[in-house]
């Protein structure tokens, strides 16, 4: 057995889990809302907006791939016309504005097009004031988080909380100053993909993610 066996993950929901005890201040506040990054952190976040019993909604993010790597992100964007880039990547792989533009305009189709399948109707909720909890099933470079904080800094809220099961020391040094607080209870030395600290880390389908927003949705409608 790895001696980093006892740290592994898993699956999204047990990842959830790992996360309530140090966001147990949080519970029962009207004033908190978790905001889930989907696909992956919805998941992930119903384990924790259940058991502190608090409000459950989305921070709509795409991470911008490199084109001759997907999986590595060049930047991200967020609901609000949000931008960003890592400069870092776009250094060791330079791609042209063209091919730069084509990534943002087919992740912003996809965007729009979860923004219209998960929420349907609803109206966004408001966040002036809120303590909000921005949640994923991981973090890699962080730009898809760092794109969900400036969105959701517009919007001023009266804290921002990043909670994520598995990051790289790095990355969580780099978004710990940008927010009011960080929880990452697993930060290996060593870091390849999120991916590799689960035991299940099979991807999370739209029908998965519109079935847990319809049943926390549902349960705060019910009292």
């Amino acid at each position: 057995m790895s001696p980093l066996s006892h740290s592994i993950l898993q699956d999204r929901p047990a990842a959830g889990r790992r996360l309530i005890e140090p966001l147990l201040p949080y519970a029962n506040r009207p004033d908190v809302i978790i905001l889930a990054l989907p696909r992956g952190g919805v998941p992930v976040a119903y384990e924790v907006a259940t058991a502190l019993k608090v409000r459950l909604d989305l921070m709509l993010v795409r991470k911008l791939g490199v084109p001759s790597r997907p999986e590595y992100a060049m930047g991200a964007i967020a609901s609000g016309g949000i931008q960003i880039c890592n400069e870092e990547a776009l250094r060791v792989h330079p791609i042209d504005r063209a091919a730069f533009d084509a990534v943002v305009e087919r992740e912003t189709r996809e965007l729009l097009r979860r923004e219209k399948v998960y929420r349907g109707a609803r109206a966004p909720v408001q966040l002036k004031d809120q303590v909000v909890i921005l949640i994923d099933d991981g973090l890699a470079t962080g730009a898809s988080m760092r794109a969900a904080i400036q969105a959701l800094r517009v919007q001023a809220p009266s804290r921002i909380v990043v909670a994520v099961p598995v990051a790289p020391i790095e990355t969580v040094e780099a978004l710990r100053n940008e927010v009011d607080e960080l929880v990452c209870p697993l930060m290996p030395e060593w870091f390849t993909s999120i991916g590799h600290w689960y035991v299940d880390f099979s991807q999370t389908s739209d029908g998965e993610v519109i079935a847990l927003l319809q049943r926390a949705w549902q349960r705060r409608e019910c009292g």
